[in-house]
């Protein structure tokens, strides 16, 4: 039975990356695929082979979501409670073109069924859970935000005596590279959810001790996972992002992607699980705001910033009810 729930929760898991990388494709190629600098296809393939590397590069994410947020030992129904309530959050905001936060879902999921297990808060890390998610929640966006303001500035002050033709011309090929560093970053933040869940369900099965690193295999299979989720490509979420948001040139999705690496990147060395959507979203705003206040359409952004708030209690309480429903259904 063990091995069975084991089983399942590594299939769920390995499930949730593929999706994440068709859910998150858009924010490592929304912007270069808007502005037609790569085609869909070959910024798909960049940024899957790209996931796929920064998924192996570090592990520190992923020892944060493996025994960072939640104490004790946990049943294995509660890691798939948690696995089912990020994919269902996932699928729906999929569905609706929204881009909002997988990595949120997940540490939501995981905490609302952690908390219908014990029936309490005694399983929760609370000082993980601000200092790792809820601090970098905040200040993440905010940190894209005003890094793509002050790139996009500088860049705008730097090139003012040149053409529009000139500037194009150098930055379609300078935008290839920040898109190729924000799908390196994307892997190896992203990808990281998943191996610390693995990781968290096989200490859970006393397969692992507390506290050990992501096996090298755990690292290898969720990096093809969401290296494939990435090659189907998520193209609603493509087009809010990188079409309906603002209008895109060159030069602005290369402020937009090199100000998200910079935060997703610093935020990978810390081992904090920040939301790659929310850090590229704040980014192209950011972005936009440098132009003109209104270049932004903010009453889509206001939809964004609404699916972000709402993800970690919603999937919190979906994790719960699963959680409960299991809870009654074996007693």
């Amino acid at each position: 039975m063990l091995n069975i729930m084991l089983i399942t929760v590594v299939i769920l898991a390995l499930g949730f990356d593929f999706i994440n990388g068709f859910h998150d494709t858009a924010n490592s190629i929304a912007t270069s695929v808007s502005t037609r600098v790569l085609s869909p296809r070959q910024a798909i393939v960049m940024a899957a082979v790209l996931n796929f590397w920064g998924a192996l590069v570090s592990h520190k994410v992923a020892k944060t979501i493996s025994s960072g947020l939640v104490q004790g030992s946990l049943e294995q129904y509660v890691i798939i409670a948690a696995l089912l309530a990020a994919i269902i959050w996932d699928l729906i905001t999929w569905y609706y073109g929204i881009p909002s936060s997988s990595s949120h879902a997940l540490i939501g999921g995981l905490i609302g069924a952690a908390i219908a297990y014990a029936s309490g808060f005694s399983t929760i890390i609370w000082k993980g859970v601000w200092e790792k998610v809820l601090i970098p929640l905040i200040t993440s966006p905010i940190a894209g935000f005003l890094l793509g303001y002050l790139f996009m500035s500088i860049l705008f002050a730097a090139l003012r005596p040149f053409s529009q033709r000139f500037v194009n011309g150098w930055f379609s090929k300078l935008q290839i590279l920040s898109a190729a560093w924000m799908s390196f970053s994307h892997g190896n933040n992203d990808a990281q959810k998943s191996m610390g869940i693995i990781t968290l369900a096989m200490v859970s099965a006393g397969m692992l001790p507390k506290g050990s690193d992501v096996p090298w295999e755990v690292m290898l299979a969720c990096a093809v996972a969401m290296g494939l989720g990435t090659s189907i490509g998520g193209w609603k979420i493509i087009k809010t992002m990188g079409v309906n948001m603002i209008r895109l040139q060159p030069i602005n999705g290369f402020a937009a992607e090199t100000g998200a690496a910079i935060v997703i990147q610093a935020a990978s060395a810390i081992g904090a699980p920040v939301s790659t959507t929310h850090v590229i979203s704040s980014a192209i705003m950011g972005v936009g705001a440098s132009k003109r206040l209104s270049a932004v359409r903010w009453a889509l952004a206001r939809n964004i910033v609404w699916a972000w708030v709402l993800t970690i209690p919603v999937t919190a309480l979906i994790g719960a009810i699963i959680t409960a429903l299991i809870k009654l259904a074996i007693s």
